[in-house]
Order: C-alpha cells, then structure tokens, then sequence
C-alpha cells in the first residue's frame, strides 16, 4: 500500500527519460556537427589566406629580382634629356629601338655614344652601363638630313665635276709646296685597301696648307670636327662643314690628301695632307652624315 501512494515527483512516466536523453544526445551532436561545420570553412579561410601570403612573397621576390636586373640612364639627344629605366641584358640595338621610341629617330640615323660609339651587338651589362649613366644620342630626322645633304651632295658633283677638269691636285702648285716636305715621321700609319672606323684617338701627325703640323679630332657625342695646331683649336660644327675631297698622294697612295670645305666657296677649304687612306672613308661618312655601317 506504500508503494502504491507514492509521490508524483517520484513516479517515472513512460518515455520521459528516454526522450530526454534523446533530446541531450541531439543537442550534443548538433553542437559538434555546428563546430564541426565552422571549423570547416575556418579552415579553407586559413589555407587561402596562407597560399595568397606564400603568392604575395613570391611576387615581391620576382619584382625585386627585376628591379636588380633594371639600370636607370639619362638619355640626351638635342637637348632633351629623357629618364628611363632599361633591362641591363637588352643589347645596343635594343636601346636604339628605345631611343627610337622616344625621339622619334630612326635606329639607322642614331649615333648613341657611351664611352665611344655603343656596340650594337653587346648588352649594357656586357659594357658595364651602370645606374645614372649618361647615353649621348647624335642624329637628326630624316626630314633634317634630306634639308642639310641636298645641297651637301649637290656642291660635292659640282666640285668632282671641276676636278675631272684640272690636273690631279697633288701636282698643283699650292700642294706641292707641302708635299715636297716628304712624309712626316710621326704620322699614324696607314693601311691600304682597308676601311675601318675612327680611332678613339685624334688622327695626328699630318700637315696643314702651311706645312704645319695639326691633327683631327672627331667629337661625335658634339657632333663636333676640331682641328687643332700648335697655336689653336677650331671647334667646327659638323652640319656646317658643305663638303669634303681627297685625292691618293701620288707615290704614296696608302695616304690622302684632304680638304673640309668651311665655306661657300673653294677658298675656304681647309687641307690636310697624309691622312691614312683607312680612315678616308669614315671622316667624309661622319662628316657629311652619312652613318656607319662597318
């Protein structure tokens, strides 16, 4: 009978304790599947974030390593001065290409000097450009070259045309007077049947109309031809030399005769005798504009 009067908080309904610990074992297994859940996506956001880390590293290592391989040149052409930034493993023909791009130049009409005339075979890093190099351009437009050689070429037929009609010009009396000299001792020697391009160095040794001694020096990042004696230095302008003529020294045909017409007529040329016949070519080439190819 005591059993059967038993509290009701005491007596155990049918079902109860088995739902509620359905309803515990749920909510446990819904808070791991939730975790479960949010530690995924955390996760991926952790491997993306590393990977787009690792990436950016990379990056900024490759950007460094291109900076490394960059050289930054001073480029002055006409009194324009350019700043650019250009790979040191590019070769001269590269950097006419550039020079081309930004003056408008053609790579044919460019003289580019650093340290002497820029191969065009050789890369900058091969010549050791280094940063803040200053690159000399020397050239003009095509439409500048065809205003300046037009009369240039017609004054030089005319005077080819009045030398067909007088005797050769080593015979003439005005020569003569020089060339009697005989050949100087120290004048450079000379190559025949050879052409090469301008020494580095002025060409000396030779005489002037007055027998004088006096040498050339081609200042081509100037565009500049100076004519130095033991007095003075002429500083001439290239553009404003009309013409240039040269006739092989009979006996010695290894070496030239040679004149730079500084004015509009035949009484302003400048002589110069015993020049080596190897460099002919070269200074009348410079001289008159027209580019070297060899």
């Amino acid at each position: 009978m005591a059993a059967a009067s038993a509290s009701p908080d005491e007596v155990d309904e049918p079902g109860m304790e088995t739902e509620a610990q359905k309803l515990q074992l749920n909510c446990g297994d819904t808070g791991e599947s939730n975790s479960a859940a949010a530690g995924k996506p955390l996760e991926m956001d952790q491997l993306q974030e590393d990977s787009a880390i690792s990436q950016a590293s990379v990056s900024n290592g490759g950007d460094s390593e291109t900076e490394k391989d960059l050289v930054e040149l001073k480029i002055i052409w006409n009194k324009n001065k350019y700043d650019v930034k250009f790979p040191l493993d590019s070769t001269g023909a590269d950097l006419k290409e550039k020079i081309h791009s930004l003056t408008g130049l053609p790579p044919t009409m460019q003289k580019v000097m650093f340290k002497g005339l820029l191969p065009e075979e050789k890369t900058l890093r091969e010549i050791r450009v280094t940063n803040g190099a200053k690159i000399m351009v020397v050239g003009s437009t095509i439409n500048d070259v065809l205003a300046v050689n037009t009369p240039k070429e017609a004054a030089q037929q005319e005077v080819k045309s009045e030398e067909n009609k007088k005797e050769p010009l080593c015979r003439q009396k005005q020569h003569r007077k020089v060339l009697d000299k005989g050949k100087p001792e120290d004048v450079m020697p000379s190559v025949k049947g050879v052409q090469e391009r301008l020494p580095t160095v002025p060409l000396s040794g030779m005489y002037n109309k007055t027998g004088g001694k006096v040498r050339l020096t081609f200042k081509l990042e100037q565009d500049q031809l100076w004519i130095g004696t033991k007095e003075r230095t002429e500083k001439i302008p290239m553009g404003s030399i009309k013409n240039v003529v040269s006739e092989p020294i009979e006996g010695h045909e290894d070496y030239h005769m040679m004149a730079f017409q500084l004015g509009p007529t035949e009484a302003s040329y400048y002589w110069v005798y015993w020049v080596p016949t190897q460099y002919v070519d070269a200074i009348k080439d410079t001289v008159l504009g027209k580019w070297q190819y060899f």
